[in-house]
């Protein structure tokens, strides 16, 4: 498939990952696979990984056209990644999924057709993922209910499975949203601390392939906490002015 210009795009797929050799390689052929028919482009950010995927992503590149490999030459984490793929995508939408493989990239198209459906309320702006039958460890599940009622209770965002990384979103949106590490946990809180609105689609899960979680569960549990008071703090902060109206003349 030939680099599509910027302007015709449906849809931008950004896949951060870190040290995902074993995994990377067949989730670019099955985004690839997914949106075939659909204009697209993969960026996938290598977030300074040190064992064999930058090598699988560059042999990557003469089969897919559409691949754009981004590199950070320091870690800096998931949100990172995501919001430097979002500042290079050239679509209007941005799909979101996991370097893991565990998010499923058939989704990518239900997820899409949903966000753009023409009896879409206005102001709908993503459409996130809600993992059905979830192929993780029962320890990671039940730390996974757990902060997700605790997170609901505090936010009330109406996600409950904030942690789904399979998600759709509008790029203009995302671009204003404000970014803090790990971010992209509350993105349901954060869009519509902006005004717009979410919705939810069931999406498949699967195993982990190769490679181990960069998370803990107690890892998780530290940063959920000082980012729930961050979310928190920001919606406090938000002042909405209404519609703006420009003087004519």
């Amino acid at each position: 498939m030939d680099a599509i210009p910027a302007g015709a795009l449906d849809i931008s797929v950004v896949v951060p990952c870190h040290n995902e050799a074993g995994n990377i390689g067949a989730l670019v052929g099955e985004i690839a696979a997914a949106l075939e028919g659909w204009a697209h482009e993969i960026i996938v950010v290598n977030d300074a990984s040190t064992d064999g995927t930058a090598d699988e992503l560059a042999g990557l590149k003469a089969t897919y056209r559409q691949l754009r490999v981004l590199t950070h030459r320091r870690n800096a984490g998931q949100s990172r990644g995501i919001i430097t793929g979002v500042r290079a995508a050239r679509g209007p939408v941005i799909g979101t999924l996991d370097g893991d493989g565990q998010n499923d990239p058939a989704d990518l198209p239900k997820l899409l057709l949903h966000l753009n459906r023409a009896d879409a309320p206005v102001g709908l702006a993503m459409v996130g993922g809600e993992r059905v039958k979830r192929k993780d460890t029962a320890a990671k599940r039940y730390a996974s209910r757990l902060a997700n009622a605790v997170r609901q209770r505090i936010l009330a965002d109406g996600a409950s499975d904030s942690g789904c990384g399979i998600k759709v979103v509008r790029r203009a949106v995302f671009l204003d949203l404000p970014y803090f590490d790990h971010m992209h946990r509350y993105m349901p809180a954060l869009v519509k601390r902006e005004g717009y609105q979410v919705e939810y689609q069931p999406v498949n899960h699967r195993p982990r392939g190769a490679g181990v979680s960069k998370y803990t569960n107690l890892g998780r549990l530290v940063a959920a906490l000082s980012d729930l008071a961050a979310v928190v703090w920001l919606g406090r902060r938000r002042r909405d002015p209404g519609p703006v109206d420009e003087l004519a003349g």
